[in-house]
């Protein structure tokens, strides 16, 4: 096959925005290098990239249908009734990309942990935080089946530093050799910078519902007994931008990056999930920090032990939450940045054949 140009096909999974986000400096630096990137996803997801890149090519993937009991301690059997739909989405997924490697004359693929999109004719990476898969009674498998999904890949990208501190612990660090894991270095879409501080609190929803919404209306009943400055986003990417102030609140649907930024960088600390994206961002910001971890996600739970057994961020379940509790931030160190930064060159050199 003749490749007339440098496409890569960027595919991050729709649960959240977390994944989409993080391929936010990814797409960015194909671009400064000469590629062309080509965004595949669905949902929300696919949304937010088509307002950050609105001159880019974009393509649609099959829904893996990801959604959330009421109760966290559902999701596992909430998880394994989803799994006829994911597999059935992941096979479209295949189809779908040798189709289009033919039509776009791809050169490289990669994958935030969309399972299905890779090609055995071309470098085809998977990024992931998750080599280790916590799922409770069940993650020795759990972490069992995606590693050999991760086999099927050129390459495993790995968001965080290899050695100690880290940001991922044992989620995203194996204890074997494995020559196609490569810690890349922590990414973020944001920079730090020396602003006034505008708020006092800054909330940062994201994350699948209905527990985002769950969130939503919790806090808001909560900060009724605020009486700082807040700016509130609540993680809805819709088509156009809504902004409204009630009382000492400013509410936003959502933000695009260069705002967001901005905001943050202008917060005095942040509440949030912790999801692992916006740990990296947190981390790239040096922001401190509340945690409220999704109910019955392992991974945002054990990365919130983590944090606060580290002195860096306190948390407590969202059913725990009160407005109280954000005097505890005062009492941890919040999350710093790691020197190790992204070799943007060495990385995409990959799909170069170098």
């Amino acid at each position: 096959m003749k490749i007339q140009q440098k496409n890569i096909l960027v595919a991050p999974l729709n649960w959240g925005l977390g994944h989409a986000t993080r391929c936010i400096p990814i797409i960015q630096n194909l671009e400064n290098l000469g590629f062309t990137p080509i965004i595949t996803s669905d949902g929300e997801a696919l949304q937010l990239l088509k307002l950050e890149f609105p001159h880019l090519k974009f393509l649609e993937l099959p829904s893996y249908t990801i959604t959330y009991p009421k109760k966290g301690k559902n999701f596992r059997w909430k998880m394994l009734q989803n799994i006829p739909n994911m597999l059935f989405a992941i096979r479209n997924e295949r189809k779908l990309v040798q189709k289009w490697m033919e039509e776009f004359q791809l050169c490289g693929i990669i994958s935030d942990n969309r399972l299905g999109v890779y090609n055995k004719n071309v470098p085809s990476v998977f990024m992931t935080h998750q080599v280790n898969v916590l799922t409770g009674s069940t993650t020795y498998f759990s972490t069992k089946i995606h590693q050999r999904i991760i086999q099927k890949f050129a390459e495993c990208w790995i968001p965080d530093v290899a050695g100690k501190p880290n940001l991922s612990g044992k989620l995203g660090h194996v204890d074997h050799q494995d020559s196609k894991l490569k810690h890349i270095g922590p990414l973020s879409r944001f920079r730090k910078i020396d602003l006034e501080i505008k708020y006092d609190l800054m909330v940062l929803l994201s994350g699948p519902e209905p527990q985002r919404t769950f969130l939503e209306e919790k806090l808001i009943s909560e900060l009724k007994n605020y009486s700082g400055k807040v700016v509130f986003i609540k993680g809805k990417v819709e088509v156009k931008q809504e902004v409204h102030q009630c009382e000492n609140i400013l509410f936003y649907n959502f933000m695009q990056s260069s705002e967001l930024e901005k905001t943050i960088n202008e917060s005095e600390f942040i509440l949030c999930r912790s999801g692992y994206t916006t740990v990296m961002d947190l981390a790239k910001l040096g922001k401190k920090a509340f945690f409220i971890p999704t109910p019955g996600q392992f991974e945002q739970e054990y990365l919130v032990d983590k944090f606060q057994k580290e002195g860096l961020v306190p948390f407590c379940k969202q059913e725990d939450f009160s407005i109280e509790k954000l005097e505890e931030v005062q009492n941890y160190k919040g999350l710093s940045h790691f020197e190790q930064e992204v070799n943007w060159h060495e990385l995409f050199s990959l799909f170069d054949g170098k």
